[in-house]
């Protein structure tokens, strides 16, 4: 089956066209960062001013990319939520339209629950070899809107194990990245300062809440980070201070991320773990994750960064699988910016 995936669901407008839920024929992505970069963040409007320029153009050079033709698409995946409602507006009423006009089937679906699923496509394999995820699953999505872990019974069938309290992984990336005077988005700035500075320069505590617990919280992180750059004395925000300041910030939010998700797989009694969203592009992160998978004998996967990040191929094999359970959407379907992924 050949599906057409189309994501929307913040400053991104992706497409891709994905055959058989896992050969990855496409995938065009339209990045707005120059965009919202001066503004210091993602502006709504702007982002779904700009998704209503962009939505066709994507669309078509993934089809052209595809080396197929619309008319050999057989369904549609499209975001539905969660995310920014005029955003999602855009894909979704484009995708309806598209669906209506080719009767084409197509189905609605949930952005953070289709991430981890980038795994299950051949290109997203490649970089921890030929094997696919077994399940069940524990699966860690980290991005700037949401930290959640999850665990996959099947394609189709997922839990929540532990969720974020206040600020995502990556909305406390951007945040600290601003501290230290640089612009949106911060998570590549903080990557790159990182590597440069010291992850022991600065004694910030690690936001564990509780032993057993396996949700997140990282509001503190960034008010500490905060309080340490108000306190510096003599020079003040010195190169070397940021960069000790970014290595030791961002080894904090990783200690968490990995010591949480191979909770997840203790507690779980699985063997896998994925890791997705666009924090999931962090060098570090994927440095620890991959050492501590092989400390412990548990099989690590993480899609290529290109797949990390917000793009239509995972949305497309989410698509390819609901469709294949027999789910179909009516026209009517609404976004849901605020769309739950507990069951």
């Amino acid at each position: 089956m050949l599906v057409l995936g189309i994501e929307s669901s913040c400053d991104d407008m992706a497409a891709a066209v994905v055959e058989d839920g896992s050969t990855l024929l496409s995938s065009v992505v339209s990045s707005q960062d120059d965009i919202h970069e001066r503004y210091g963040g993602i502006v709504p409007e702007l982002a779904s001013r700009r998704h209503i320029e962009t939505v066709v153009p994507v669309v078509e050079e993934a089809i052209r990319q595809s080396g197929r033709s619309l008319d050999e698409i057989e369904g549609i995946g499209v975001t539905m939520g969660p995310g920014l409602l005029g955003s999602l507006l855009i894909g979704l009423s484009f995708a309806k339209a598209l669906a209506y006009d080719r009767n084409i089937p197509f189905v609605g679906v949930n952005h953070i629950v289709a991430h981890p699923l980038a795994t299950l496509i051949s290109e997203a394999g490649a970089e921890a070899g030929k094997d696919k995820p077994d399940f069940p699953f524990v699966a860690l999505v980290v991005s700037g809107g949401h930290t959640t872990l999850f665990r996959y019974e099947n394609e189709n069938d997922c839990k929540v194990l532990g969720e974020t309290r206040d600020d995502a992984a990556g909305e406390a990336f951007d945040k600290v990245a601003k501290l230290l005077g640089y612009s949106y988005p911060g998570g590549a700035v903080i990557d790159r300062l990182a590597k440069e500075g010291r992850s022991d320069g600065v004694p910030f505590k690690r936001p564990y809440i509780a032993k057993e617990s396996l949700d997140f919280s990282f509001s503190g992180i960034k008010t500490a980070v905060l309080n340490h750059i108000k306190g510096l004395k003599g020079g003040g925000l010195t190169e070397e201070v940021i960069r000790d300041i970014a290595a030791s910030f961002q080894e904090a939010v990783v200690d968490v991320l990995v010591r949480k998700a191979f909770d997840a797989v203790r507690q779980g009694g699985v063997k896998d773990l994925v890791v997705a969203g666009g924090v999931a592009c962090n060098s570090r992160l994927r440095e620890r994750l991959r050492a501590r998978g092989k400390e412990d004998g548990v099989r690590v996967f993480i899609p290529t960064p290109r797949l990390c990040s917000d793009n239509g191929a995972f949305i497309a094999v989410a698509a390819y699988h609901l469709l294949k359970a027999g789910r179909r959407d009516d026209i009517a379907l609404d976004a849901d910016p605020n769309l739950s992924f507990r069951a």
